[in-house]
């Protein structure tokens, strides 16, 4: 009995060999969120997969936010939390939190995870090194734009800092808070910021981390997931998405049509769901090709 789970061991890592050696030394750019980010077990999991990339040879990158966690803080201090058409409402009181909560405690319980497993990762806000530069977004309300607040459409990426974690063999995690021009701070959409970032990177792949199994194809009336396509075939599909799908297929196509070979949604609900996806045959979630 302990032959064969070892020969199922061994069959897994012989499995995993042409992608190792495919994906060596190739950047990925991760899209952290969803409950892989809120459950304790995932969350361990999700940290030893970043460290596994890392020892296999990859240059693996984190880019998080962390809505649960900012509403979370927003209303223990009894600020008022509002959406318009999916964005949070971000005023100036609002943005402070917004800024402690994903720079000082999302992403020092990221770092934190990792460096379990060695001296490994470095925490940075998009505010670093002029990392993210972004403009003020507004929401379109019946075809008329609203203003919501400190909430940023980012415009340029530097990734200098970045490339120079990678270089000393770090794995950068970064949370998606951009500055402006203006001196303002903005609070980004971490989809956005995680695309924008791979895009500049010239990453091999994006990978972002979700609450479903990746696109339907016909949901709700089935539960078929769509394993691959094309960008086209995806932009002909958006306007049928549901609102919080259309954030992350929109990263992809911003990721491809940027020149990233790969872009894919997995469900980070999945035990070792990024190890799963890279290291195996079949992969999991759905992938957009350019």
């Amino acid at each position: 009995m302990r032959l064969t789970t070892a020969h199922s061991k061994a069959e897994a890592l012989i499995e995993a060999l042409p992608w190792l050696t495919r994906f060596h030394g190739a950047t990925i750019v991760i899209k952290y969120g969803g409950n892989a980010m809120t459950d304790e077990a995932l969350k361990e999991g999700f940290a030893e997969d970043v460290v596994f990339l890392h020892h296999a040879g990859l240059r693996p990158v984190v880019v998080h936010g962390g809505g649960p966690q900012i509403s979370s803080a927003l209303d223990r201090l009894g600020i008022e939390s509002t959406f318009t058409a999916g964005l949070r409402v971000t005023t100036p009181e609002a943005m402070q939190v917004v800024r402690m909560v994903l720079v000082g405690q999302v992403n020092r319980d990221i770092v934190g995870l990792v460096n379990r497993h060695g001296p490994f990762a470095v925490g940075m806000s998009g505010e670093d090194a002029h990392l993210f530069t972004a403009v003020r977004k507004h929401a379109i309300v019946d075809g008329a734009p609203v203003d919501i607040g400190q909430v940023g459409e980012i415009i340029k990426v530097d990734p200098g800092a970045v490339h120079a974690l990678l270089d000393d063999r770090r794995i950068p995690v970064v949370s998606s808070v951009a500055r402006g021009d203006d001196g303002e701070i903005y609070n980004v959409n971490a989809d956005t910021a995680a695309a924008a970032l791979a895009v500049a990177l010239q990453a091999q792949k994006l990978i972002v981390l979700t609450d479903v199994e990746g696109l339907y194809a016909n949901w709700p009336d089935d539960t078929d997931v769509i394993p691959e396509l094309r960008a086209d075939e995806l932009e002909t599909l958006m306007p049928t998405l549901s609102s919080g799908m259309v954030p992350k297929m929109e990263a992809c196509l911003t990721a491809v049509r940027g020149g990233v070979p790969q872009a894919h949604v997995l469900d980070g609900r999945v035990s070792h769901s990024l190890l799963l996806e890279i290291f195996t045959n079949e992969g999991i979630g759905t992938m957009v090709m350019p």
